[in-house]
């Protein structure tokens, strides 16, 4: 990994183990480097799975086969291939992942669809099924591991590894939740950040496992972005080992459920947050709230509209209270608006209200808040109730070295 990002946290968190859940990592050499990049999951029988996919029309074969076997439920095993998107990468691509559930499913003697599979790196190389093969063969000898070695094993521009654990009470049982992420560059809202995994011990049906990540991921994953640009392989996974004891959660009407979803979106939320906080070259976490709009979905749209903007990012990486800027982005978003009842705060500090600036506002204080790491940019449009807040990073030089040549 790089040098690590400014806004990281200072260590790794203290994740439990999740009964059912058993990791290995081993070094497949998908790329010419010397470290694991191959990540095998192992899941009890039983585990219910759920999970949302990329919106890209140009989806890896990973994508297609998860997007097939979702809809089952079940799932035995996960296998994330880190340094090859095998994306863009025709038949030969989807024979990698059929070899890759094959081999799998025959080491475990079940079905090739209770088989989940994510790849993340370069675009348009076929992932080499000899490789993958012998990773395989490699990991399902290797010892069980640590979640931390799991989310560096997942990584590829990353600068740290990602990972939240949060519990809730469950019918009388508490029940974990454990989550692993990757991301830092190509990350768009159009479902989630690049690769994350949710495990639980938690016995939850798996339509409404669904329902649950559906709803996280909208108040979360979908709410970030680090260069408005959605990956053909974004995918979010959720698995559920059922080894708590609880009586099963079918419907939202069940004891334990709201708490189960509360925990659940607080995880995605942390997750998705660790990306941004990793955006490739970042030195602000930036936090934006539209409140006044039409809708919560025009909200959304006009929040998204400046959390994108080249002008306004590169304003606040260079500490400029340029509010201008976003009134030009909310002005571009193409959402209803009205100039004359626009406000805007940076911080604690109403900026701009009524079309003007503030007579007389003191910009020391904005100044301030422009100089810490995190940063709150507000809007209010003063026409209806909908309300929305999204998450991005600065645009700095380090971006544009990172991605000048990634490839090599």
């Amino acid at each position: 990994m790089t040098e690590r990002s400014p806004l990281a946290p200072s260590a790794f968190p203290d994740l439990p183990p999740i009964p059912g859940v058993t990791v290995r990592v081993a070094c497949a050499r998908y790329k010419n480097w010397d470290r694991c990049d191959l990540t095998y999951v192992e899941l009890a029988e039983g585990t219910a799975v759920a999970g949302v996919t990329t919106q890209s029309k140009c989806p890896s074969p990973e994508v297609e086969w998860c997007r097939d076997a979702i809809p089952l439920g079940s799932a035995r095993a996960l296998v994330v291939n880190a340094g090859n998107a095998n994306a863009f990468t025709g038949h030969r691509g989807r024979a990698a992942v059929e070899a890759i559930a094959a081999r799998v499913a025959n080491h475990l003697a079940c079905n090739p669809s209770d088989i989940f599979i994510s790849s993340t790196g370069v675009i348009g190389v076929p992932l080499p099924i000899d490789k993958a093969e012998a990773g395989l063969e490699s990991a399902f000898a290797a010892p069980a591991c640590g979640w931390e070695d799991a989310a560096l094993t997942i990584g590829t521009t990353d600068t740290y590894p990602k990972g939240a654990h949060v519990s809730a009470m469950v019918g009388g049982r508490r029940v974990d939740l454990v989550g692993i992420v990757k991301g830092s560059g190509m990350i768009a809202p159009d479902m989630a950040t690049m690769l994350g995994y949710v495990f639980t011990n938690a016995a939850v049906e798996p339509a409404l496992l669904q329902q649950m990540l559906s709803a996280a991921n909208r108040q979360t994953f979908s709410c970030i972005t680090v260069d408005s640009d959605t990956s053909t392989s974004d995918t979010v996974l959720a698995f559920a080992t059922g080894k708590a004891g609880n009586v099963p959660l079918a419907s939202m009407d069940d004891a334990g459920a709201d708490a189960f979803q509360a925990a659940l979106t607080d995880l995605c939320r942390q997750l998705a947050h660790l990306v941004v906080r990793d955006g490739e070259g970042a030195s602000k976490f930036i936090e934006i709230t539209v409140e006044g709009a039409e809708s919560d979905a025009s909200a959304h749209r006009i929040a998204l509209s400046i959390a994108n903007s080249p002008l306004v990012k590169t304003a606040i990486a260079g500490e400029d209270a340029n509010w201008g800027r976003v009134v030009m982005a909310v002005g571009k978003a193409g959402e209803p608006a009205d100039r004359d009842r626009l406000s805007i705060r940076f911080g604690a500090t109403q900026v701009a209200t009524g079309g003007l600036a503030v007579e007389g506002y003191d910009e020391a204080p904005v100044a301030a808040h422009l100089k810490g790491q995190d940063i709150r940019i507000g809007v209010d449009l003063g026409l209806g109730n909908g309300r929305a807040t999204v998450w991005t990073c600065d645009l700095t030089h380090g971006y544009i070295s990172i991605n000048a040549d990634y490839r090599s």
